[in-house]
């Protein structure tokens, strides 16, 4: 959980967090592993539970993979132990959080919603966000800024295309699912931003999360594919993913200066975790609890327990460096 990652977001990333109609249960993750209880929906949430649901989704997905190239600088570093630590909260972000939020709001839903869904959030980012992104950072003198932002829209005009011819054959039983990209993976060293305007700035801090956010929906929508047999369709769920990922949002972290020398990341998780543990959770938790979404209050006060054990766990290990 990361505390400047819950102000609001532009409408087309919404586009990204749609619910589907129903509320299926989750398909297992990727790797074939059940996924964990999920709290159970008894009727429609309210509007407000969903947008905290959302939120919560997408500051997990930016947590694991924050957190991934945290633990990629642990290990350069030669501290295996706290690059564990941070893998594991990670895992935790996504395997558990996320997928559990995923399921309260309904995410996923039939191969052709998840497609039309995917859709129309490459369609925005492709058009409009990154775009709008690339242009602001020429204007304010981030040039590298505005050269990723131009790249990651041509990629995300692929993206949709790709998912659209997917949705025909979906459709229509006619025609081949479209081969997954290949990410160019991005390696992610420490270090200070390479951006010096703050509206670029924030700008990268948007396209992280919805990054993240589309790297775990894709998976969770690969898994779906697969269960239902689909092989072709979850390889290019599973490709996408790794693009957003490994090449997005890494490129997006170089210039941010996400990551940091260890103790300094720490310090981002501890006080990351304490927020989403006394704050964000248990006002959501309230919210849900006031409009009678209880499986919902029931998963953000879970959830706000984990965090405050989490930002324990990277106290101490920040303690213990000295």
């Amino acid at each position: 959980m990361f505390r400047h990652s819950t102000r609001t977001f532009v409408v087309g990333l919404c586009a990204l967090t749609a619910a589907a109609p129903a509320a299926p249960a989750l398909a297992a993750p990727a790797g074939g592993a059940p996924p964990p209880a999920p709290h159970t929906i008894a009727r429609a949430l309210h509007t407000q539970t969903i947008a905290d649901l959302t939120t919560a989704m997408r500051d997990s997905g930016y947590a694991y993979a924050a957190y991934g190239l945290f633990a990629a600088e642990a290990d350069r570093q030669g501290l295996p132990a706290v690059a564990q630590l941070f893998r594991g909260t990670a895992q935790t972000e996504l395997d558990k959080h996320l997928r559990e939020a995923a399921t309260l709001a309904g995410t996923v839903g039939s191969n052709a919603a998840n497609l039309r869904q995917a859709i129309e959030g490459e369609t925005y980012e492709h058009e409009v966000m990154y775009r709008r992104f690339a242009e602001q950072a020429r204007q304010d003198g981030d040039l590298e800024a505005a050269k990723l932002f131009d790249e990651i829209a041509a990629d995300e005009g692929r993206h949709r295309n790709a998912f659209r011819t997917a949705l025909e054959v979906v459709n229509t039983g006619r025609g081949t699912i479209p081969a997954p990209p290949k990410a160019d993976m991005v390696p992610v060293p420490a270090g200070l931003p390479k951006v010096k305007a703050a509206r670029t700035k924030a700008n990268l801090d948007t396209a992280m999360h919805g990054e993240g956010l589309a790297h775990a929906k894709y998976m969770l929508f690969a898994a779906h594919a697969k269960q239902t047999g689909n092989a072709a369709l979850a390889r290019l769920w599973e490709g996408t993913a790794e693009v957003e990922l490994h090449e997005h949002f890494a490129g997006e972290a170089v210039l941010a200066g996400l990551v940091r020398e260890t103790r300094e990341n720490l310090r981002e998780a501890v006080t990351s975790e304490r927020h989403g543990a006394t704050m964000l959770y248990p006002e959501f938790a309230e919210r849900a609890t006031a409009v009678g979404d209880s499986a919902a209050a029931r998963f953000f006060r879970d959830t706000a327990a984990d965090e405050a054990r989490h930002a324990a766990a990277f106290q101490k290990a920040l303690d213990q460096m000295g």
